[in-house]
């Protein structure tokens, strides 16, 4: 019993269901980590591959059977014609509106980018980017509607 009464121990349970935001946040936050390994991994030459597993039917036996696929990461970011690099955060298909009329970070080189992503995963961590997650979410909820 000595080793329990050193610990801080409380009453509270894992919660049943998190807020939708949150469950949004976690999503962009996961996708912001993907970009800024594959950053690192072109800025330093390394490949950045991420497995995912896919279903496939073998065709002899008609068993289907799980293997591992490298999943595509497609860069978010682009040149420039004067050679600056800029950057859009997308949440789904749609591009966040960051500031009213500027969805794009300027940023000068490879580095640069890596930090601007970097701040831009903190801030949606900390809850600055919710009300733009909200609206991407509801633009593409309303897509499937008919």
């Amino acid at each position: 019993m000595s080793q329990l009464s050193s610990l801080n121990l409380v009453a509270v349970k894992k919660p049943m269901h998190q807020p939708a935001i949150v469950i949004r946040r976690n999503k962009l936050s996961s996708h912001l980590w993907e970009q800024i390994q594959l950053a690192k991994g072109q800025l330093s030459g390394i490949p950045f591959v991420l497995m995912k597993f896919r279903s496939i039917k073998d065709a002899h036996t008609g068993v289907r059977k799980q293997v591992e696929v490298p999943k595509r990461i497609k860069p978010w970011w682009f040149q420039t014609e004067e050679g600056k690099v800029c950057v859009s955060i997308k949440y789904g298909a749609r591009i966040l509106e960051l500031a009213k009329g500027k969805p794009s970070i300027q940023v000068d080189s490879a580095e640069d980018l890596i930090k601007a992503l970097e701040a831009v995963k903190v801030a949606v961590e900390a809850g600055d980017l919710d009300a733009q997650i909200e609206n991407a979410s509801d633009l593409l909820r309303a897509g499937f509607r008919k």
